[in-house]
């Protein structure tokens, strides 16, 4: 097989229950000339047998990937166990329990492939709860934030984001190019599952032209298992929010110290600090009255 035009990395974690359904959201699609690689972090359930049995299925367009210890890196690692195998001049990234829409690819690539400036392309996310018959909630779109069907150079669209104007692109969602995210490092390990995707598109916004369409390609699977879930229900996010600002302030003021970025990070690290600190003194306040 010659290099296909994308490499789609699906990470998956005892994700045996959605992983079937994502898969088959890649070979759905209407664009054909892709590789699949399933990059396992550790699983315990049926997750590795359910991507095997694809992977065995012609044409051999499917990889089964592994770490080497088979045990638990986190999502960061994962998705970059699937970056240092791919071969496609595209990545696209999809979780287990997301989907693709069927011509996600071939309308990405078009528009990639006429415009060898833009580094990566992003649309809209379908926050996605129909999928669980009753679901409480109704199926949303977030708010882009800034003007869609344009291109942005850089730090214009990373600007934005610091300040919570603009939607942060999805996993999901976004098509980057390859030697793009090869350039910027792929993900950062020390980030195993919240703000692992917001440490990698700060990286990619500081540095590359992208295009934000306002084209939903992908659906967000909302469900009580997932790491958004999880940390909601625990209200823990505060802590992890401030360490990747922190990161992020050093990242900025070692490669691309630019004024506008440092001032933008610098406020909202003070001001998640001071939230921080807060939180937890009414914490201790709470602890030390509840012994008394």
């Amino acid at each position: 097989m010659g290099e296909p035009s994308v490499s789609a990395v699906i990470i998956v974690y005892n994700g045996a229950a959605f992983l079937a359904e994502a898969i088959e959201s890649v070979l759905a699609q209407t664009l054909d000339d892709w590789e699949l690689l399933i990059a396992d972090d550790g699983s315990r359930d049926a997750s590795l047998e359910i991507a095997s049995a694809y992977a065995a299925r012609p044409p051999g367009r499917i990889r089964c990937l592994r770490h080497p210890d088979r045990a638990n890196h986190g999502m960061s690692a994962t998705r970059n166990l699937g970056i240092a195998a791919a071969r496609g001049r595209y990545i696209a990234f999809l979780d287990c329990d997301d989907v693709w829409l069927p011509r996600k690819l071939e309308e990405q690539v078009a528009v990639m492939d006429a415009r060898p400036s833009l580094g990566m392309i992003y649309g809209r996310t379908l926050i996605w709860h129909s999928w669980r018959e009753g679901a409480r909630e109704g199926d949303h779109f977030y708010d882009l934030g800034v003007e869609s069907g344009r291109d942005y150079d850089p730090p214009t669209l990373l600007s934005i984001l610091l300040e919570n104007r603009a939607q942060t692109p999805t996993t999901c969602n976004a098509l980057v190019r390859a030697d793009l995210v090869r350039q910027v490092g792929g993900f950062e390990p020390r980030f195993r599952g919240m703000f692992e995707d917001q440490a990698f598109f700060a990286k990619v916004l500081l540095r590359a032209r992208v295009h934000v369409s306002d084209e939903c390609w992908a659906k967000y699977r909302q469900h009580a298992a997932s790491h958004s879930a999880i940390s909601a229900r625990r209200g823990d996010d505060l802590g992890p929010q401030v360490a990747y600002l922190w990161w992020f302030l050093r990242h900025v003021l070692r490669h691309d110290p630019q004024p506008r970025v440092v001032a933008t990070v610098t406020r909202r690290l003070l001001a998640q600090s001071r939230w921080l600190v807060r939180r937890r003194v009414r914490r201790g306040v709470k602890r030390v009255l509840g012994r008394a």
